[in-house]
């Protein structure tokens, strides 16, 4: 994990992407100062603002995180909050099913 924002590595990925901080700034709702204030390791990211870089640059929020020397990366992207994410899916998937049989029996 950095331990600062690196500011070379998101420079690198907006020039790919033919985007700039103004652009990033923009899209995370940020000022450019706020922007600038991250860059010199001022200011830290919102888990939002992670979410939106991640998604303005096209790499996991992980990485973002990773990155920008964010000391919590992704609150609750463990390991276990995405499995029980999953199971979530997996019951109401279930829960439909079951809804959508007992509708078919009965017809």
């Amino acid at each position: 994990m950095a331990l600062f924002f690196d500011a070379q590595w998101f420079d690198a990925r907006l020039a790919e992407r033919g985007l700039s901080r103004r652009v990033l700034a923009a899209a995370a709702g940020m000022s450019e100062a706020d922007l600038a204030l991250a860059y010199k390791d001022q200011r830290e990211l919102s888990p939002d603002e992670v979410g939106v870089f991640a998604e303005v640059l096209g790499v996991s929020a992980a990485e973002i995180a990773r990155q920008a020397g964010v000391s919590t990366p992704v609150p609750g992207a463990g390991p276990e909050a995405r499995i029980a994410a999953l199971e979530r899916k997996v019951a109401a998937l279930e829960a439909d099913l079951a809804r959508l049989l007992g509708r078919n029996g009965q017809g």
